[in-house]
């Protein structure tokens, strides 16, 4: 017996998991969302690999610290997607627009340290992480409030 389809119409098959079959907005927010991940990546990796130079970072922060928040930072993103594309609207666009905050957090780099004490590389991978994150969270609002029906998903 195969899984439960989330709508309730059968068993969970590989044309429930489809390309074509997804929600559009599904299907809208998987560039943004793959974009987002990889600035993210890009400022992670730069943040792990050049730790002891981040000004005003805390000396317990280690580089397998920073790549496990990452992980666990993109999962976020990555469930709420697949939960809207199976069709569990709210659900899924919650956990989207967790995933862009958690983001947009990166700008709490700025709080530990002046600007000026940051190199160039390091506001690039910044900027490009919040920059990211900014559109899904747009996209991720819009989506929620254009919406013609109630969202589908856990309340």
């Amino acid at each position: 017996m195969g899984a439960l389809d989330p709508t309730c119409a059968g068993p969970l098959d590989s044309a429930s998991l489809d390309w074509r079959a997804m929600t559009p907005a599904a299907r809208s927010l998987a560039p943004v969302t793959l974009l987002f991940i990889a600035a993210s990546l890009v400022h992670f990796v730069h943040n792990a690999e050049w730790i002891a130079d981040y000004p005003g970072l805390p000396e317990s922060w280690t580089r397998t610290g920073v790549y496990t928040a990452w992980i666990g930072m993109t999962l976020v993103g990555v469930v709420g997607w697949c939960w809207l594309a199976l069709r569990f609207s709210r659900l899924g666009l919650s956990l989207m627009a967790v995933h862009a905050l958690l983001g947009i957090t990166s700008l709490g780099h700025y709080a530990l340290a002046p600007v000026a004490a940051h190199t160039a590389s390091m506001h690039l991978t910044i900027l490009l992480e919040v920059g990211a994150a900014c559109v899904v969270l747009y996209r991720v609002c819009r989506l929620a409030a254009s919406s013609p029906r109630p969202l589908r998903g856990v309340s």
